[in-house]
């Protein structure tokens, strides 16, 4: 399949810049500005305060989530200042609470490992910010970010269709993708998202941003969440459940805190002897059991996901082979991938149809409640939520 870039925003059009204080958005509003476009600049504003102020330095210092955000706002409000940029601060903490905080730790209590960033990329940062800034009276043409993705379309139609829908691709700076945050992104959704960083390396960007004296140009990168170290505050709202750390036969071996402090493919933190390294196998939110097993006990040949999303809504129509990934932090494996039919037994309440990834080598730690994201020649061709490992 052959796909062509989509052309970044022309000089005159009117551009809504989401703006995260770092110097990749910053650089990327700045690009626009230079180039001609009416820009505007928004920051989500999602803190509400109702978490408790840890007196760390690292403390939500560099997260996306937490009281610094004011500084944050200050920046960007300064920066728009002295480039003549329309700036607003959009508070979107009730829609941030519901949809990512709180779907967070009920999947954690549920013994899932969810990603928080893919799920506030698809509802609150490419969703309800859109929302709110239309609701504003701001009529845009594009909704650019610094994200190290690219928009493109593919010159044939998918699966056999006419349909050629805007799909996302890894940037030129493949070191920093971002796509796997971003595939739950509807491709109605991306007609109107540019990533003017596509094609420029991180180097690159810090350079840009230093020659133009730009305040963030040596500022730390920020991280995509919280720190795990301060999750006990984060699931604070509700006493934890502690439960039985059990071997592969089911013999009790010792006591886990609560299902939220622990996820497939964890080794400290455990507080169990062993002859050999133990790891989290699995977790068993209906009997709140932990499986401890060693290393060598914690491949799967394959996966089952559910809670699919396509480009341009086209489901594959074939068996077919793809690289994924099952994680953020994972090399890109290679995968058949076909449709899965459910044993009569499997009393599990799918979310769509559900889909099979057979892995061409074993992989270790494959955790429910992650993304299995899918690529052909560096572009998304769909995703979702993994259910299991086989």
């Amino acid at each position: 399949m052959i796909y062509e870039p989509l052309e970044l925003p022309p000089a005159g059009s009117t551009v809504v810049v989401g703006m995260s204080g770092g110097v990749d958005s910053t650089l990327a509003a700045l690009l626009l500005k230079q180039k001609g476009c009416r820009v505007v600049g928004v920051t989500m504003a999602l803190w509400d305060g109702h978490l408790p102020e840890i007196e760390t330095e690292d403390f939500y210092s560099d997260a996306c989530y937490g009281p610094k955000k004011k500084e944050i706002t200050e920046e960007c409000a300064k920066f728009c200042k002295e480039h003549d940029i329309e700036y607003h601060i959009i508070d979107l903490s009730r829609e941030y609470n519901a949809e990512v905080l709180q779907y967070f730790k009920d999947e954690y209590r549920a013994g899932k490992t969810p990603n928080p960033c893919v799920r506030c990329n698809q509802l609150v940062k490419f969703g309800a910010l859109l929302e709110c800034t239309k609701k504003l009276g701001i009529d845009f043409d594009y909704f650019c970010t610094g994200h190290y993705a690219m928009i493109v379309r593919p010159k044939q139609g998918l699966w056999g269709t006419d349909k050629r829908p805007c799909m996302i691709a890894c940037a030129d700076d493949i070191s920093k993708d971002q796509t796997y945050f971003l595939y739950r992104l509807s491709s109605e959704t991306l007609e109107k998202v540019r990533f003017p960083l596509a094609q420029v390396h991180k180097t690159e960007v810090f350079e840009l941003a230093r020659k133009a004296n730009l305040a963030v140009a040596d500022k730390k990168e920020s991280q995509d969440f919280i720190d795990m170290k301060f999750f006990d505050e984060l699931f604070s709202d509700k006493p934890s459940v502690p439960g039985d750390f059990v071997d592969v036969n089911g013999t009790v071996i010792g006591r886990h805190r609560g299902l939220e402090h622990y996820t497939v493919g964890q080794r400290r933190g455990l507080g169990v002897s062993a002859p050999n390294p133990l790891y989290v196998q699995k977790i068993d939110a209906e009997k709140n059991q932990i499986v401890l097993a060693e290393k060598n006990e914690l491949a799967s040949a394959s996966l089952i996901a559910d809670d699919f999303v396509w480009p341009g809504n086209v489901e594959p129509n074939e068996v077919f082979e793809a690289m994924i990934k099952i994680r953020l932090r994972s090399k890109s494996i290679i995968a058949t991938v076909n449709r899965y039919t459910p044993d009569p037994h499997d009393d599990y309440k799918y979310k769509g149809q559900p889909w099979k990834f057979t892995f061409d080598k074993s992989q270790n730690a494959v955790a429910p409640g992650q993304s299995v994201v899918i690529y052909k020649d560096n572009v998304i061709l769909g995703g979702g939520i993994i259910v299991k490992s086989l």
